[in-house]
């Protein structure tokens, strides 16, 4: 059965590029994002793993976690690194987990039959500290990922684990939210200090609560 939002992510150990690891202890207390490219030595997953290493800064300041996924093994993972570094521009750093005997892609549900039996698909999932499942997003084999989106989702994951409110369509962070409709306009007038405007009874709208 597939993994759906508020399950568990399945732990699992496995070797990677930086060593072995057990999932949920290399964790720890951090936001994660697990993502499967279907081969190594692929071009559209090279640019998806170069441009990963890339935002090493911005996933650092929300205290994210990346790994990536596939069942080649871990001699082919080293060989493809070096391929990326050149090609990229920059230093892939995060673990590229080997999954030869398809453990995590079976555990993830990243393979889909129907696509390919052999491959993982495009998969990606945000998991909490909490070690739930935050997003599950999956991709066909023939388009890369858009990983600026993968930070915008966090940053609004994040700020609805803290403040009841919830982003708009498109939002990025900084701009205005949205109430949840179980907050009460007195009760709202309290926990957003910044003031409030509403348009509709259910549709109200406050500045980012944490800016």
């Amino acid at each position: 059965m597939a993994l759906r939002l508020g399950d568990i992510a399945p732990d699992f150990t496995a070797e990677t590029t930086e060593g072995t690891i057990t999932f949920h202890q290399w964790l720890g207390t951090s936001w994660g994002i697990l993502f499967s490219h279907p081969a190594d030595y692929t071009p559209v997953c090279t640019t998806e793993l170069g441009a990963t290493a890339k935002l090493k800064a911005e996933f650092a300041k929300r205290n994210v976690k990346v790994a990536a996924v596939s069942v080649d093994d871990i001699g082919s993972h080293r060989g493809w690194v070096g391929d990326i570094n050149e090609t990229q521009g920059t230093t892939v750093d995060f673990p590229i987990i080997a999954d030869p005997q398809k453990v995590v892609a079976t555990a993830y549900d990243m393979i889909h039959p129907n696509a390919d039996d052999k491959a993982t698909v495009r998969s990606v999932f945000v998991i909490g500290p909490d070690k739930k499942i935050k997003l599950t997003l999956t991709y066909p084999a023939s388009t890369g990922r858009n990983f600026i989106e993968l930070l915008r989702v966090i940053d609004s994951l994040q700020l609805t684990a803290k403040h009841r409110v919830a982003t708009p369509a498109d939002w990025k962070a900084g701009e205005d939210c949205i109430i949840t409709p179980a907050v009460k306009d007195a009760e709202a007038v309290t926990l957003f200090p910044k003031g409030f405007r509403t348009v509709k009874p259910y549709l109200r709208y406050t500045p980012q609560p944490d800016r």
